[in-house]
């Protein structure tokens, strides 16, 4: 059977339907054929596909992308979390629990829970195809002992949610009733992975994120795991072959652009819009998270050697040292001593040393137990 053509000049976003006391909104499926007449969406394809080539490019170019690519998955935690509310900061983020003041926890916990989210579903995508039970194994790590542990953790809301407002009586929006939640995700999965249908990579997630967001099938992290969903289908099917680009910060740039968007298609049609400013995402996206891989590529070049020329008969510890604080740029004297297998007093002089060469900084302001961080390298992702 053929599947049906859709002009997005053309779409018809969905229908209200009555609920209890309130009408919940349901999206038209879109598991279709896309087309467009529209110029301006092709050229901004364009340059998003070229910008996302040219961060592939550079990806596999720099040795070690390993290294950056733990700092970029935190900062998106950081900042996703942030749209939700968590007043966390990126150097916060890469403290150990016991480090972080009781009142700030909570933030850090859900942070972290992202983090894992993104890092368990990443791994399940070489067992698993991205899918609903996927998705619902990310919401599972997201809410783990957090904020929304009650609401139905890894599973499909079995209750009606809204968005904005006290209550369904002023709520800016409600999404479908529960028994709609199946098909419609059913319908989203097809799309995601229907070879039938001829519909470039970046507008069939375009669509997707959009269509996660209205469905919201979850009773809480749906915006979260919708924007995760957009780096997991990039690199599901390699468009990205590293987890380099994430949108969040886009996003969070005017959140209120965002969610008017979001809210355009539903009461205008105007699904175009919503893909116009989806691509120039993209596109601008991409090419900040090459220059960041560029920046990061000269400060490790010019860091080694400089560590290679100044610390002497300790130089192989130091880059030992170094290579760390790239995956984790947060370290105290204790973590140096045993990255390094060092003494006490010997990771104390080295972290002194780093200290003394700018490259360190003391962000605790403790006299002990002291926190130091590779402040640069940081605001490389700021």
């Amino acid at each position: 059977m053929s599947n049906p053509v859709r002009d997005i000049e053309a779409f018809l976003a969905g229908r209200k339907e009555k609920g209890l006391e309130y009408l919940y909104f349901v999206p038209e499926l879109v598991n279709v054929q896309w087309q467009w007449k529209d110029v301006q969406l092709g050229v901004l394809l364009e340059k998003a596909s070229i910008s996302l080539g040219e961060l592939n490019s550079y990806a596999r170019l720099v040795p070690n992308t390993e290294l950056f690519i733990q700092l970029h998955v935190t900062k998106e935690a950081v900042i996703s979390s942030r749209i939700e509310g968590t007043q966390t900061q990126l150097d916060e983020a890469l403290l150990p629990e016991e480090e972080v003041l009781p009142e700030r926890r909570n933030d850090w916990l859900e942070v972290r829970n992202y983090m894992a989210a993104m890092n368990g579903a990443i791994q399940q995508l070489e067992h698993l195809p991205l899918s609903s039970r996927l998705l619902r194994q990310a919401h599972e790590l997201l809410l783990s002992g957090v904020r929304g542990q009650h609401r139905q953790p890894g599973e499909f809301r079995r209750s009606q949610n809204w968005i904005g407002g006290s209550s369904l009586k002023d709520a800016a929006f409600i999404p479908p009733a529960h028994h709609y939640i199946d098909p419609l995700m059913g319908d989203l999965e097809n799309f995601l992975h229907n070879r039938e249908i001829v519909v470039p990579s970046l507008v069939r997630i375009g669509i997707a994120h959009y269509q996660f967001e209205t469905i919201h099938p979850f009773l809480d992290g749906n915006g979260r795991i919708g924007r995760l969903l957009i780096t997991l289908y990039l690199v599901s099917e390699k468009i990205l072959h590293k987890p380099l680009l994430y949108l969040s910060s886009f996003f969070e740039k005017n959140r209120m652009l965002y969610y008017e968007n979001l809210t355009r298609v539903r009461e205008k049609n105007d699904l175009l819009h919503w893909l116009k400013y989806f691509l120039v995402g993209v596109d601008e996206t991409a090419r900040k998270a090459a220059q960041t891989l560029s920046e990061v590529l000269v400060l490790k070049q010019d860091t080694e050697r400089h560590l290679t020329e100044s610390s002497g008969r300790r130089a192989k510890t130091a880059l030992t040292l170094l290579s760390h604080l790239f995956v984790n740029p947060v370290v105290t004297v204790k973590q140096v001593q045993q990255i390094c297998g060092l003494s006490a007093k010997s990771a104390n002089d080295l972290v002194t040393f780093f200290h003394d060469e700018g490259i360190l900084k003391e962000v605790s302001g403790q006299t002990r137990y002291r926190i130091f961080a590779f402040s640069e390298y940081l605001d490389k992702f700021e």
